[in-house]
């Protein structure tokens, strides 16, 4: 399992996901689920992804394996004139790995299932964002639905709800995926640490931010220990209100 958050903003986009991957309570492993590429002045993208782990690593390496060793009329990330043409290329590449894969997966009777979130901005365009799915079809954000959540969403969810809107300031929207995050990885031990967060700031055209943060991180810390005392005061706050 694992969890992925990207939301977009007018300042610019951010992402955050979780590294932990399990198959069973006696196997669990560390693996990156976001990764970057820029043209620094161009282009910069991110991609986080989440479900079978071989899959999205076929993915990844397909997509790698296009930019350094790019074959006549095969559009590669670097390539690409937009951000969806980016999205229809990851989408793609998920197709043929399913089609390679996905049989015999099936055969053994796993799942292939996987899902990708595409993320940032080519010069020229606006920040985008895109949730491409296990048939290689996706969905973009929009003002209406800004975000997107991979993975194990549902106890991080209700923070991003209530604050995340298209004005939400870039720092202010860091604040809430690291509390999402906090919750779910109270409530969910397949979700763990470390954690990557990239930032990419609107018309910077470059990868803006990009921390891992450690079990030990100060900051992370001290984030996590202070949303749980204010949602104890808030608590009694609310509790006095109830007759």
């Amino acid at each position: 399992m694992t969890y992925c958050l990207a939301m977009l903003l007018n300042e610019g986009v951010v992402c955050l996901s979780d590294t932990r991957t399990n198959a069973g309570l006696d196997n669990i492993s560390k693996f990156r689920k976001s990764f970057t590429w820029e043209v620094p002045g161009e282009r910069a993208i991110v991609l986080m992804t989440a479900g079978n782990l071989a899959i999205t690593q076929a993915v990844m390496g397909l997509l790698q394996e296009n930019i350094e060793n790019p074959q006549p009329g095969i559009e590669t990330l670097f390539s690409a004139t937009s951000m969806y043409r980016v999205a229809e290329i990851v989408g793609d590449a998920m197709r043929v790995v399913q089609g390679r894969d996905g049989p015999a997966l099936a055969q053994m009777g796993e799942s292939s299932t996987a899902s990708i979130i595409v993320a940032g901005q080519r010069a020229g365009g606006r920040p985008r964002l895109f949730h491409i799915y296990a048939a290689g079809n996706f969905v973009e954000a929009t003002a209406d639905s800004p975000y997107f959540q991979i993975g194990e969403h549902k106890y991080g969810k209700p923070i991003i709800d209530r604050v995340i809107t298209v004005e939400t300031p870039l720092k202010t929207a860091v604040t809430a995926a690291l509390l999402s995050m906090d919750s779910t990885l109270r409530s969910n031990l397949s979700v763990g640490m470390p954690l990557d967060l990239t930032v990419i700031r609107t018309d910077e055209f470059r990868i803006s931010e990009a921390r891992r943060i450690e079990n030990d991180d100060p900051s992370f810390d001290a984030l996590s220990k202070g949303w749980s005392a204010a949602l104890r005061r808030s608590f009694d706050e609310m509790d006095a209100l109830w007759n």
